[in-house]
């Protein structure tokens, strides 16, 4: 939903094909040899033969490629390593260790006797995480780094989603992050791709 809603903020043409990573396609044959890694996201771009795979590579590579879309601060180097350490925690570490966890524990273990001690862990870890991305907030910016509205808050946005579908109440115990969520919620980009896949950030 991320690399979506960058795409509508950019205005590029792009076409989607969805990959229904719960029903496992993302270990299917098929789709093994576009992504080996069998993970979502996946970019084809047209110039080139190979994939471009990992959430933040691809947000940053759209960013770079129309920077008149101004998601990226290209000529603030501390901006741009603050967008880019937002990413590599939220993708590395929220998504991948924490929601990993909750979702895919079997990616921890083949021992399914020790799956809910990994999820208990992962539930931990984003639990952390997201009262650190609340605190981040209540300095009073309206977006993620002081450059202003950039590829990481998309990525936000839906984390913030996420924590709803994991049975946490965003809007009573993050209150700074639900501001923030409803102001993306305010652009159009953001409201086309909600539109077009049927989904909203509290379920």
């Amino acid at each position: 939903m991320a690399v979506h809603i960058a795409l509508e903020e950019l205005e590029v043409a792009f076409d989607l094909v969805p990959i229904p990573v719960a029903q496992g396609a993302t270990l299917q044959s098929y789709f093994l040899a576009i992504n080996p890694k069998g993970r979502v996201p996946v970019l084809q771009i047209p110039s080139e033969a190979k994939v471009l795979t990992e959430l933040p590579a691809i947000l940053i590579y759209l960013a770079k490629q129309h920077p008149s879309g101004n998601l990226l601060p290209h000529n603030d180097i501390s901006d741009e390593a603050r967008c880019c350490e937002w990413l590599a925690w939220l993708a590395g570490w929220v998504h991948g260790m924490g929601f990993g966890e909750i979702w895919r524990p079997g990616r921890f273990s083949a021992d399914q006797s020790c799956h809910e001690m990994i999820q208990a862990n992962g539930r931990n870890i984003v639990l952390g995480a997201y009262r650190d991305i609340e605190q981040a907030f209540t300095d009073g910016r309206g977006w993620a780094v002081k450059f202003g509205y950039s590829i990481v808050d998309p990525f936000l946005l839906v984390l913030y989603r996420w924590g709803n579908r994991i049975g946490l109440d965003m809007r009573a115990g993050y209150p700074a992050w639900t501001g923030h969520a409803e102001r993306l919620l305010d652009r159009q980009a953001v409201q086309r791709v909600l539109r077009r896949e049927g989904i909203t950030i509290d379920g």
